[in-house]
């Protein structure tokens, strides 16, 4: 059975993220897109915590579902989708919490996902936590504590949990991030390193620029959406084969941990340079710089005058060894492919700025009662099959996609790179990386 799991979203507890970010709502979009597992996000908040516990009921060992298909009367579901034909998504227990600490005469800022395997193992950590700071505040709450710490305190509830390094490039919250992070994983967790099994590549990195790091080499690498929006769920995701009767929490962890790719299949990943730090750059000051220019600029922005925020691929090159030079292949890994979301596709194909434009989700849910799940799409089905059906262009764009076939500006100092489908200039990186 092929399972495609995104481990880490957010509820609609968490600063900035939307307010349709509930479980009914999660549970439609997953079914839409293709994802089978999803985590609940933000187990740590109380009331998201109560939803949970109210709301879903176990279905399969440390995975749960929605109690019943009736619609929470708070909430209005899209009635439009035809998706009854698709289990119901199973939902694992997670969290994102956010360290702020001082270790080695530096102030050190990261996120972390934790995993858990079922709703008593949350009520214990929630507990200890609580001690510790304010879960109410936000649905990620910050801790002044370090992650050493907190991977004692995870493992001394459950030694079944799983504790992950979250988007480990990030500049200002990341285990390698560039304002604030460490060098090695074994500097950064101390004693629980050994714990410390997988890391989550990020918006801003792929897996092949994890390779390039000796210090991750035991490491398994997941990719997650991080989404703070339903439409963003599935936008990074893990390909796991797991036969239906064993499907269940231990069962997944087993997979991230064993890296066996009879079992772990592949990774779903966002085009690095989409990402919101993938370059070096000032955003105020509309400067962007590879890692070379930020060399020759001694990271200074020309503009202010002011320290540029030092991106995922010049952290990349300053932790890679000098063996593994860009591009560098590792073929006994994990592979991965790149997509672009179906209503980015969409969107472009229309020649429509906005993804969420009604004309977009109008043709998106065609699409969908057409075909399937927006992975079906984008992964399994014909594209002359599409066309055939009117939806030449769209055809055209998700081709081009499965190809490699795209043009990006890179993404820097928090602001997202912009991705062309249908643009003819010269690739950045014209490569297919489904190895």
């Amino acid at each position: 059975m092929r399972i495609i799991a995104d481990l880490h979203i957010h509820s609609r507890f968490s600063r900035a993220c939307s307010r349709d970010l509930v479980l009914e709502k999660i549970d439609e979009t997953c079914r839409a897109k293709g994802v089978n597992v999803i985590g609940t996000g933000d187990f740590t908040h109380p009331e998201w915590f109560k939803e949970m516990k109210e709301r879903l009921v176990e279905k399969k060992r440390g995975l749960y579902v929605i109690k019943s298909q009736v619609p929470n009367p708070k909430f209005k579901i899209n009635s439009k989708l035809q998706i009854s034909n698709l289990e119901q998504t199973r939902f694992i227990c997670s969290a994102e919490i956010a360290c702020i600490y001082s270790k080695g005469g530096k102030c050190r800022r990261l996120h972390v996902v934790i995993l858990a395997p079922g709703l008593e193992a949350v009520e214990k950590i929630n507990k200890e936590l609580g001690k510790i700071g304010n879960l109410k505040a936000d649905g990620r709450p910050i801790l002044g504590l370090d992650v050493e710490r907190l991977a004692e305190i995870v493992f001394g509830v459950d030694e079944r949990c799983a504790v992950i390094p979250a988007h480990i490039w990030t500049p200002w919250f990341a285990m390698f991030g560039s304002k604030s992070g460490f060098d090695s994983v074994e500097e950064c967790w101390g004693k629980m390193a050994d714990k410390i099994f997988a890391i989550e590549t990020g918006l801003s990195s792929d897996p092949e620029m994890n390779w390039r790091v000796k210090n991750l080499d035991r490491m398994s690498i997941i990719s997650n959406s991080d989404a703070h929006s339903l439409p963003n769920i599935g936008r990074e995701a893990n390909v796991f084969e797991i036969e239906k009767n064993k499907l269940s929490y231990d069962e997944i962890i087993e997979v991230i941990k064993n890296k066996d790719p009879k079992n772990f299949l592949y990774a779903i990943e966002f085009y690095p340079e989409e990402g919101m730090y993938h370059f070096d750059g000032h955003r105020t000051c509309g400067i962007s710089m590879t890692p070379k220019e930020s060399q020759y600029n001694k990271n200074i922005c020309p503009k202010c005058k002011k320290n540029l925020t030092i991106g995922v691929l010049n952290r990349v090159e300053e932790l890679a060894e000098r063996d593994r030079k860009e591009g560098y292949v590792d073929k006994s890994r994990i592979p991965f492919i790149k997509l672009v979301e179906l209503d980015k596709v969409i969107a472009e194909s229309l020649g429509v700025k906005s993804r969420s434009a009604k004309q977009v989700q109008s043709e998106y849910d065609r699409l969908i009662k057409s075909f399937g799940s927006e992975f079906d799409i984008l992964l399994k089905i014909k594209t002359e099959k599409i066309a055939e059906s009117g939806w030449l262009k769209i055809a055209e764009g998700i081709q081009r996609v499965r190809e490699g076939r795209v043009n990006i500006q890179p993404g820097f100092d928090g602001q997202y790179g912009e991705i062309k489908i249908f643009n003819e200039q010269k690739n950045l990186k014209q490569q297919l990386n489904l190895f």
